[in-house]
Order: C-alpha cells, then structure tokens, then sequence
C-alpha cells in the first residue's frame, strides 16, 4: 500500500466516512420530552442503519480500495470504483428520504443530519471529483530530495542538457592557448574521428522529476503498450539511466517502466 498515490479527492472520502461513523452514535431524531436513541437501535431508526450507515461505509471502502488495486480487478463484471460509486449514491438517496419522512412528532436529530452531509460528499466527490482539478493533487506531497552541496572550494554544478544529476549534459570545453582566446582553442581543437554514444554514468544516483505533459511509460521488455501515464504536476522517482534521452521511471504505486520522452522534465 503506497499512500502516496491517494489524492485529496480520497482524503474526503475518508473524511465522510469518520463524519458517518460519528453521526451513527448521535440521536437519529430528537424530541424536548424523551432521550432519542442512536441509528444502531434498529427497532427505533428502522432500515436507517444498513440503508445509510453501513451501505456509505462500504461505499467508502471500495473507493479507498480501487486506489490500491489493479483496474483489472473486478467483481461480478465491474470495478471496484463503479460498485462504490453506486453504493454512495444509494446511500445518499437512502439519507435524503430519512430527512423527508421524518415523524410529524419528532424533530430531525444531530446523526440524521450529519448523516446526510456525510453521505452528500461521499457521492459528490465519487461522481463530479475527477472534474475539480483542487481535488487530483496528492494527499501527501512527496518529500524533496536535499539540494546537492559542491565540495569545498568548487563550483556548483552548471544546469547542462541532461536530468540534473552531476556531470551529466556538460560538454567541456577545450583550454585556450597562453595568450589567446577560447574561440581560437575551439578552431585549433582536434576533432574526433569517430564520437561514440554517450553511456549511462556509472554513479547514477536516483532521483525525483516531473513532466511537463502527460506522457507514456511502457514496459522494460519493449512491449508497445504502456503501462501507465505520467501525469504533470506529481512527482516520479528516476530510478536508472538507459542512454542519453531514456529513464527507468517508477510510478507511486511501485510499478518501474521506460519512459522514452524525457524532454523538459523538472528535476525535484
């Protein structure tokens, strides 16, 4: 389980189900004369228990549990996301009708009430969460890596064309003649005969990038279908360097693949 991969839209999923839990120990309806019971009394609240109550806490643990499945992972043909979707909203719908049909002699107690807000947002954020941008960022933001420090006396390192580890897309340049300038040592530099292809540095050290755009992450056996989207604005680990524009990448939920496209990613 990675909680790194839950979003916000899943910390109010969470958050509903707490208020629910809280709310099915509170008076489900409330009179001035007698002492009301909680949700749990069932000959007093009727179908409001496993209508409401138990049916948002199943809603809530199959959202949470999608997040930590497979999406091949079905039951009885549909994902887990699908069966709480339906579930929220059955909730929801069993909660507005405990408001509606309220006994003319009793009020509407502090558990029915808390009971609807709660079962309100479970279905909100399943139904619309995907369209509030506020609510696809991650739950828990992923640490940033410590800023390298250059040795004593040194340079710091001078942003190249690669990915940000030391060394890496720095071309240097050849040292000009006592006496002369820089363009004159590029004229007098010999050139190559024959440049071989840049190798993947031995003291590649793993870190934390970002992508400008979405963009593939196919598998390390060269399968053409990929494996998951790298999505901007959430942070992927570099865990291995294969050539000059190829990253081993690993998603949050632990899965590793070739990710081709590395132009302007940021480096954390």
């Amino acid at each position: 389980m990675n909680i790194r991969s839950l979003t916000r839209g899943d910390g109010v999923v969470i958050g509903a189900a707490v208020l629910l839990f809280i709310a099915s120990f509170l008076d489900f309806y409330s009179s001035p004369r007698l002492d009301m019971p909680s949700a749990w009394d069932t000959d007093f609240s009727g179908l409001a228990l496993p209508t409401v109550f138990l049916v948002g806490f199943v809603a809530a643990g199959l959202l949470l549990s999608a997040r930590f499945q497979p999406e091949s992972r079905k039951v009885a043909g549909l994902p887990l996301q699908a069966w709480g979707t339906v579930l929220a909203v059955s909730a929801l719908w069993a909660s507005l009708w405990v408001l509606i049909t309220c006994p003319t002699q009793l009020d509407l107690g502090a558990g029915s009430i808390l009971a609807f807000l709660a079962t309100l947002a479970l279905a909100g954020v399943t139904l619309f969460g995907s369209k509030v941008p506020a609510l696809a960022g991650q739950l828990v933001p992923d640490p940033k890596p410590a800023a390298a420090i250059p040795p004593y006396g040194g340079q710091p390192q001078q942003p190249g064309a690669g990915y940000g580890y030391p060394g890496y897309g720095n071309t240097p340049q050849p040292v000009p003649p006592y006496g002369g300038s820089p363009e004159q040592a590029a004229h007098q530099a010999p050139a190559p005969a024959h440049q071989e292809p840049a190798a993947a540095p031995a003291d590649f050290t793993p870190f934390w990038f970002a992508v400008p755009v979405a963009r593939p992450l196919y598998a390390e056996d060269g399968s053409p279908t990929p494996i998951a989207e790298l999505a901007p604005g959430t942070w992927y680990l570099a865990v291995e360097q294969r050539g000059q524009a190829t990253l081993i990448a690993q998603t949050q939920d632990g899965r590793r693949g070739v990710l081709n496209d590395t132009s302007g990613i940021q480096r954390g």
